[in-house]
């Protein structure tokens, strides 16, 4: 997870020094700041600040991962990296379900967007837990 902040705490620098310049920048030549996107790097720093404190965040209480270790060889990566679906439907009923809320929005219909945010988190749900056996479950069943 080391890798990961350093990239994001780096481009979060970047839209810093960014936002600021271009603040300047749009002041002298334009008489004015140009709001819309020094605001707009300013938010994009925020998030970048976010997500690069919480891999930070991360990083501190797990073990240091190949990828985090300059000693590490290739074959320290090697080996089953998890379970990963073969082919879900899910992903489909959540883009049909976010196109029902979004039409509601559209044409400002308030059962259409409680619709539409009922039928994505029921579709989340479902694909979070496609694979979901239960905790108890033995090989024997």
């Amino acid at each position: 997870m080391k890798t990961e902040y350093r990239i994001f705490v780096g481009v979060a620098l970047f839209l810093a020094v960014t936002a600021v310049v271009y603040g300047w920048w749009t002041n002298l030549s334009m008489g004015g700041i140009e709001w819309i996107g020094t605001t707009a790097l300013a938010l994009s720093f925020l998030l970048c600040s976010m997500c690069g404190g919480y891999f930070w965040f991360v990083s501190r209480r797990i073990d240091p991962r190949p990828e985090d270790r300059l000693d590490a060889e290739i074959a320290d990566g090697a080996g089953e990296l998890g379970f990963f679906s073969p082919g879900s439907y899910w992903p489909f009923g959540i883009a049909l379900s976010a196109l029902i809320a979004s039409l509601g929005l559209v044409f400002w219909m308030w059962w259409l967007i409680a619709l539409g945010i009922v039928c994505v988190l029921l579709s989340t749900a479902a694909m979070l837990f496609e694979y979901y056996t239960g905790t108890r479950r033995t090989a024997e069943h």
